[in-house]
């Protein structure tokens, strides 16, 4: 028979371990600093944390991976955390799977997912994640947690193996995503345009999130959060506004 010490550790070891994202759409709101709109928050998700490790592989402008590091570092000294980059590291493996809690932030999508295939943690970093590991994405790191990267904004600058990314939640988003400006002599294409040519050939739900919008992901909840309402984009189907608090795990279920 189990004393109860021995049976309280194995309850802890096989309990369910809860999924915690903020899967922000941008770092930086019109007018404001480097993630000032999300650190109250950022706060509280990262509370047991005292050390954050930093995934810099999108490299917004092509700044180094030191750059920008130090630029997040000087973010969250403000909630009082540490930051660390990941090419800190001589094991990338070793370091999601120690980690407190992760940041992935964004640049370009092509270029993140080239690097997380290229140091085999892709498959790892969704599995600390499902696991439990906070997390927090913007843009580019945000982009990953869908089924595929194919509808980012972003140019092709390198090719990925694979356009698969982690796949925690059931759809893919279109970070920033841009209403149309109808006193704009702009005659590209819409980023609605854009998602249906994706859906001529794909079934996969989009959400397109504005900009000062996130989704926060607590176990099998998806919640949108911010001011803003998002657009969901299905297959043959009108586009729909969702309004903030709307829970989107649904989108798994279509």
């Amino acid at each position: 028979m189990l004393n109860k010490t021995t049976n309280e550790l194995l309850l802890k070891k096989n309990q369910h371990k809860m999924k915690k994202l903020i899967i922000a759409s941008t770092s930086t709101v019109h007018g404001g600093s480097y993630l000032d709109y999300l650190l109250p928050g950022l706060a509280h998700h990262f509370k047991d944390c005292n050390e954050i490790l930093f995934i810099p592989y999108a490299r917004p402008g092509g700044i180094t991976h030191e750059e920008y590091t130090t630029k997040i570092g000087d973010a969250f000294k403000s909630i009082e955390k540490s930051v660390r980059g990941i090419h800190e590291f001589e094991n990338p493996t070793e370091a999601i799977q120690k980690a407190q809690g992760i940041f992935t932030g964004g640049g370009n999508t092509f270029l993140l997912v080239s690097q997380l295939y290229k140091n085999q943690i892709m498959s790892v970093l969704a599995e600390a994640l499902n696991n439990g590991t906070p997390y927090l994405g913007t843009s580019a790191g945000s982009n990953i947690t869908g089924i595929s990267m194919q509808t980012t904004n972003d140019m092709p600058i390198i090719y990925p193996p694979s356009f698969q990314t982690l796949g925690i939640i059931p759809f893919n988003l279109n970070p920033h995503y841009l209403d149309p400006d109808t006193n704009s002599k702009h005659m590209g294409e819409t980023r609605e345009t854009r998602i249906k040519e994706f859906h001529a050939f794909n079934t996969t739900p989009v959400l397109g999130l504005r900009e000062g919008s996130w989704l926060e992901v607590t176990d099998e909840k998806i919640l949108l959060k911010g001011p803003l309402t998002a657009r969901l984009f299905l297959p043959n189907k009108n586009a729909e506004e969702l309004a903030p608090e709307t829970d989107l795990a649904y989108l798994g279920t279509l």
